[in-house]
C-alpha cells in the first residue's frame, strides 16, 4: 500500500485491479459453436467460399461450417470418411471414404456431392493429397499400407494402386503436401509408435520415395509440409515438442516447443505455424511466426472447460486448421461429455495484449485523483502509441471518453482525473491494437465519497384493525438531481413477495405516500438511488394488522343481562355451541378460551386451539357436566406463532358470556 503525493489533497489507498484482457498467455479462445458430430476425422477451411469443411468418420458424413463457426451444411452418405484436401482453385473438396472404398469430389459452391471414384474393393482410402497433379491417398489395413493416387485430367479418372501387393507400410500412410511444393509428398503412419516418416518425388507421376526414417517419436497423430516443401513437422505424443524434419534427408531441424502429448500441427501458406497438444491444464495451442524463435509462441489459446470435468476442453487429434489468408484459426474440441466444438480462433499471430488498471480504492468527489497502470504485450510500442480512456459513474452510465493516455515504450501510462460524480467510478483503459498487439482494455474502480441525505418513512410500529387502509409516506432530504423515490410493500408470510407499490419524484414538500390495505403485517420501504453527489439511503418501516375474529354463540334458550352484560342461558344439559369466525391463512388456529366468575373474580377455565376450516369458520361443542349457577364466558384468540403462522399480530376476540341454570 502507498498514498498519493499530497499534492492530490486526498489520501487514499491504492488497490491494483487487472480486468479485461486475462493474462498475456495463455489467451482464451474467441467463439464456439457445438458441432453435431460423432467424431472429427480431418479439418480445412475453404478461403474463396468462408467455409470450415470437418470430416465425421462416425457419423458418415461432411459438416460444414462458415468462419463464424456456425454450421450451414451436410454432406451425408458418406461412411468413414476421413481425410479431406481442397483443389487449388477452391471449387473442389475431395474426400477419402473407406466405407464406400471411393474418393467423392463435393462441389463447394453448392455444397453437394458431385463425384464418386471407386479405388477398389477392400482398399479402405483415408487420406488424400494433391501433388504433382494428382490426388494422392494412402490405403490399405493393419500389416499392409500403400499409396495411391487418382488422376482426373485424362478424358476419364484412372485410379492407380501400388503394384506390389504387401505395402512399403505398415498401415494406410497419412499423406501431407504444400501448393508451394508441387512434387514433394510427405508420409506417416497415424498412431504408429516409434514414428516412420517417408518423403517422396511425384514429378514423373510415379511416387519415388527420396527420403526414409524412423525417428525418436511415438503415437503420431498429424503432420504438415512447410509451404516451400523443405521441411515436415509432426505432431506425436512423444516427445513433447512439435519436430520439424528437412525433407531432403529427414533429419531433425527446428523443434516447436509446445507441451505434453501433441497431437495436432497446420501451417499456413505464409509460413505460420500452428501446434496443438492434448493439454487439459495447460495451453492447447502455440503459434509460432515464419522465422520467428521456436521456443516462444507469438501466442497461445487455452480452451475453457464446458463438461463437468476439472480439466479444460481439449483438442481433438488433427483438429487446427488456417484460413488461407491467416486471419483465422479454426479448432476443433471435445469437452468431457463427448460434445464437439468448432473455435474461431482470431488475432492468431499478434501478441496477446492485457491492460492492468491501478485506481485509487476510495476518493473524495470533485478531488483530483491519479490513475496509472500498464499494456503489456509482447515487444514495444510505437512512439505516440495511445490507449482510450472511459469514466463510467452515476451521471454517465453509459461512459464519457476522456482525453487519450500516451503509452511508453514499455506500455506504461498515467493520467489524472478529478470524478464530478459520486458512488462507484470505474476508469476503464483500452488499447485498440496495432500490427503485431492485439487488442486489449482493462479497468479499475473507484469509491467516491458522496453526501448523506435524509430519508424517513412513518408508521413504524403502529398496530391498526384488519383491513384498515393505511397511508405510508417518506419524506426525502436535501439531494443534487435525482427526486425520485421508490416505495416497497411487503406483507409478512411467503405467498405475497415483496412488491414495487409506487415510485415517482417526490412533492414539493419532499414526501411520497402509498396506501396499504392492512391484512397483514406489513413492511414497507423506502428508496432513494442516490444520484452524482448524496449516496443512497434504504429505510423501513414495519406496522402491525390485527386478525378479524369473532364467536357466535348457539342453542341458548334465551339471551338475558345481568347487570349491564348480556348472557346467554343454557339449561344444564345442553351443550354450547361457539362458532368462530377469522380471516383464513394456511393452517391457522385459533385459540379458544373459558373463565368462571367466583366470587366477583375471573378465573382461567381452561384454553384449547383447534384449527380453522378453509372457510374461515370453525364451531366447538362445550361438553361435560355443567354446574348451575356459575356465570362463565368464552373468547376466540389468534395468537401469533402459537397460532400456526406469523402474518399478523396478536388478536382477541371480544367475551361472549353465558350461564346455565336447571
Amino acid at each position: 500500500m502507498r498514498r498519493v503525493s499530497t499534492a492530490t489533497s486526498i489520501a487514499v489507498l491504492f488497490s491494483s485491479v487487472v480486468l479485461v484482457g486475462g493474462a498475456a498467455n495463455p489467451a482464451a479462445a474467441d467463439s464456439s459453436r457445438i458441432l453435431p458430430a460423432k467424431s472429427v476425422g480431418d479439418i480445412l477451411a475453404d478461403g474463396v467460399h468462408k467455409h470450415v469443411f470437418i470430416s465425421d468418420p462416425t457419423g458418415g458424413k461432411v459438416l460444414v461450417a462458415d468462419y463464424s463457426g456456425a454450421v450451414v451444411a451436410t454432406i451425408p452418405s458418406l461412411p468413414g470418411v476421413t481425410g479431406l484436401d481442397l483443389s487449388a482453385d477452391s471449387g473442389t473438396l475431395y474426400a477419402a471414404v473407406p466405407g464406400a472404398d471411393a474418393i467423392v469430389t463435393i462441389d463447394t459452391k453448392a455444397l453437394k456431392e458431385s463425384a464418386r471414384y471407386a479405388t477398389g474393393e477392400g482398399t479402405d482410402p483415408k487420406y488424400p493429397a494433391l501433388a504433382g497433379g494428382k490426388l494422392w491417398f494412402g490405403y490399405g489395413s493393419g500389416g499392409s499400407g500403400h499409396i495411391g493416387s487418382l488422376d482426373l485430367n485424362g478424358a476419364e479418372p484412372v485410379v492407380t494402386l501400388d503394384p506390389e501387393e504387401n505395402g512399403t507400410w505398415y498401415a494406410a500412410p497419412t499423406l501431407a503436401s504444400a501448393p508451394g511444393a508441387p512434387n514433394v509428398l510427405a508420409a506417416g503412419i497415424e498412431s504408429q509408435s516409434p514414428t516412420e516418416l517417408a518423403v517422396y518425388d511425384v514429378a514423373s507421376g510415379t511416387a519415388t520415395e527420396t527420403a526414409r526414417t524412423r525417428t525418436d517419436g511415438a503415437n503420431l497423430q498429424d503432420l504438415a509440409l512447410s509451404p516451400d516443401g523443405t521441411q515436415v513437422v509432426v505432431a506425436s505424443g512423444y516427445p513433447y515438442v512439435h519436430q520439424a524434419y528437412r525433407t531432403s534427408d529427414l533429419t531433425p531441424g527446428v523443434a516447436y516447443q509446445s507441451g505434453s502429448y501433441p497431437n495436432s500441427v497446420d501451417i499456413a501458406p505464409d509460413g505460420t505455424v500452428a501446434a496443438g497438444i492434448d493439454g487439459v491444464y495447460s495451453p492447447d495451442v502455440y503459434v509460432y511466426k515464419p522465422g520467428a524463435s521456436t521456443s516462444k509462441p507469438v501466442r497461445t489459446f487455452d480452451f475453457p472447460n464446458t463438461g463437468t470435468s476439472s480439466g479444460s476442453d481439449t483438442l481433438v487429434p488433427a483438429g487446427l486448421a488456417w484460413a488461407p489468408d491467416t486471419s483465422l484459426l479454426f479448432a476443433v474440441t471435445v469437452n468431457s461429455k463427448d460434445v464437439r466444438s468448432l473455435r474461431v480462433l482470431t488475432d492468431t499471430v499478434k501478441s496477446r495484449t492485457t491492460v492492468t488498471v491501478t485506481a485509487p480504492a476510495k476518493s473524495t468527489r470533485a478531488k483530483k485523483l491519479t490513475v496509472s497502470g500498464k499494456v503489456t504485450s509482447g515487444g514495444a510500442f510505437a512512439a505516440g502509441a495511445k490507449a482510450t480512456v472511459t469514466r463510467t459513474d452515476v451521471e454517465s452510465p453509459k461512459g464519457k471518453a476522456l482525453p487519450a493516455v500516451t503509452l511508453k515504450s514499455n506500455g506504461a501510462f498515467s493520467f489524472s482525473d478529478t470524478p464530478p460524480a459520486g458512488g462507484t467510478v470505474t476508469y476503464k483503459v483500452s488499447y485498440a491494437g496495432d500490427a503485431i498487439h492485439s487488442a486489449g482494455s482493462g479497468s479499475g474502480k473507484v469509491a467516491v465519497s458522496r453526501a448523506a441525505t435524509s430519508l424517513t418513512l412513518n408508521r413504524n410500529k403502529a398496530l391498526y384493525a384488519y383491513g384498515t387502509d393505511v397511508s405510508f409516506t417518506a419524506h426525502l432530504g436535501k439531494t443534487y438531481k435525482n427526486r425520485t423515490v421508490e416505495l416497497w410493500v411487503d406483507p409478512y408470510g411467503t405467498d405475497k413477495p415483496k412488491k414495487l407499490a409506487k415510485t415517482g419524484k417526490v412533492n414539493s414538500k419532499g414526501n411520497l405516500s402509498t396506501t396499504v390495505d392492512m391484512t397483514r403485517d406489513t413492511t414497507v420501504t423506502a428508496v432513494f438511488k442516490g444520484d452524482g453527489r448524496y449516496a443512497s439511503k434504504t429505510v423501513t418501516s414495519t406496522a402491525y394488522a390485527k386478525v378479524k375474529v369473532s364467536t357466535a354463540v348457539a342453542k341458548q334458550y334465551k339471551t338475558a343481562k345481568i347487570g349491564s352484560t348480556s348472557y346467554a342461558y343454557f339449561h344444564k344439559k345442553t351443550d354450547p355451541v361457539f362458532t368462530t369466525t377469522m380471516n383464513y391463512y394456511k393452517n391457522r388456529s385459533f385459540k379458544l378460551s373459558l373463565e368462571l366468575n367466583y366470587q366477583g373474580k375471573w378465573y382461567d377455565a381452561g384454553s384449547q386451539y383447534f384449527r380453522l376450516g378453509t372457510n374461515g369458520k370453525t364451531a366447538v361443542t362445550l361438553k361435560g357436566t355443567h354446574e348451575t349457577g356459575y356465570r362463565m364466558r368464552a373468547r376466540s384468540s389468534y395468537v401469533n406463532g402459537s397460532s400456526g403462522d406469523s402474518v399478523n399480530s396478536t388478536t382477541h376476540g371480544a367475551w361472549k358470556y353465558f350461564i346455565f341454570t336447571k
